[in-house]
């Protein structure tokens, strides 16, 4: 986990992109926000050699490869595996399967998208406090 690196947004719908673009930007943290719209292009750009994200947040039902489907080929290719991403969702409905299901591929967290601005900004500033706190074991600059 690159703690400077990029935070990943997958989320296919415009108006969630523009909040979470206003949520990070009141929250001024100093990491670049990249948006994709569907999980074949987040795929191709995390697997840039030189790209080591901060945090995936990834929305389950996305175009051509869903949350589901993206999150099996992180948590399975070694080398993307060995970058050490948490890997988050954000979801609008949450069922227990789907919990369950994320959690069996080893996701970091599951969310359901706050009904409230105020909500989803103090659930992203809980998560990127608690992740800017935590060590893994490719990066120990900090130490």
């Amino acid at each position: 986990m690159n703690k400077n690196g990029p935070l990943v947004v997958i989320e296919d719908d415009e108006d969630d992109r523009e909040l979470f673009t206003s949520v990070f930007n009141e929250l001024g943290y100093s990491n670049e926000i990249v948006f994709f719209e569907d999980g074949q292009a987040a795929l191709a750009y995390i697997q840039g050699e030189d790209i080591f994200p901060f945090l995936i947040l990834s929305d389950i039902n996305l175009p051509k490869l869903n949350g589901f489907e993206l999150r099996k080929m992180v948590h399975t290719n070694e080398g993307l595996s060995s970058k050490c991403i948490p890997y988050l969702f954000f979801s609008t409905s949450v069922e227990k399967e789907a919990v369950y299901d994320a959690y069996t591929m080893s996701v970091q967290g599951f969310f359901k998208k706050p009904s409230s601005y105020e909500h989803l900004k103090s659930t992203i500033r809980i998560i990127i406090e608690y992740w800017r706190e935590c060590y893994s074991p490719n990066h120990f600059e900090d130490l």
